[in-house]
């Protein structure tokens, strides 16, 4: 099978998690995408009745046009079951995301989630964290320039994340991203606490502690992990 067609298939069995009646976080991503057409082909051939927080502008869109209700955190504090994809997932079922820019607001879903599932194909699964994926950092435009040497400190080499015209990329929240690169990430707990302390940071990709459960897909086809 070819990359598209892994992200199809662990997409759609994500989206066989989701039960009638729940509030569902939806996630970003290319892989998220697929179960979000499989939540809407369930709603519209088996009645399945679910309302969804979109983790940012770009999920927010696909589900609207895909006719899937949307809510917010506001109107319900607790979220059933989230799906999202990751950019790194270690042994521990700890993760890096945010190479997407929504890792806010994904933070923010993921916390509030009884349940978090996380989509990937198994060229995602690490041994260390750092290793594969540079670690996305959201900050304040204001003053962002004074984080680079301390970044520097913590061992990376910072990279301010920018499109194709050469602007800094900002996210739906109007915040920059640095993307810290590491050899590999030895404390990830320290690591999160530091970058948490520093004024000006937003917040980090680091999710800890936050996944109970992780569908991998490759050649030899779908493999699930429990915490």
């Amino acid at each position: 099978m070819n990359q598209e067609e892994l992200k199809r298939i662990t997409g759609e069995r994500a989206a066989h998690f989701v039960e009638d009646g729940m509030v569902v976080g939806l996630g970003t991503g290319s892989t998220v995408y697929y179960t979000l057409l499989e939540l809407a082909r369930r709603m519209e051939n088996e009645g399945l009745k679910i309302i969804g927080i979109p983790t940012s502008k770009a999920t927010e869109s696909i589900a609207q046009k895909l006719g899937i209700p949307l809510t917010n955190l506001d109107e319900h504090s607790v979220i059933d079951l989230t799906i999202d994809g990751a950019d790194e997932v270690d042994p521990a079922l700890n993760l890096i995301k945010g190479l997407g820019g929504a890792l806010l607001r994904e933070k923010i879903v993921a916390k509030n989630s009884v349940e978090e599932i996380i989509v990937v194909d198994e060229g995602k699964m690490v041994k260390k964290l750092g290793t594969r994926s540079p670690l996305p950092v959201e900050v304040s435009c204001f003053g962002h320039l004074t984080l680079v040497d301390i970044f520097k400190e913590l061992g990376s080499r910072p990279v301010l994340r920018k499109i194709d015209n050469g602007t800094p990329f900002v996210t739906d929240s109007g915040n920059y991203v640095y993307d810290l690169h590491f050899e590999s990430i030895d404390d990830s707990a320290w690591l999160e606490r530091e970058l948490n302390n520093l004024p000006g940071v937003v917040e980090n990709g680091l999710f800890l502690g936050m996944t109970t459960r992780v569908i991998v897909a490759g050649n030899d086809g779908i493999k699930i992990i429990d915490k």
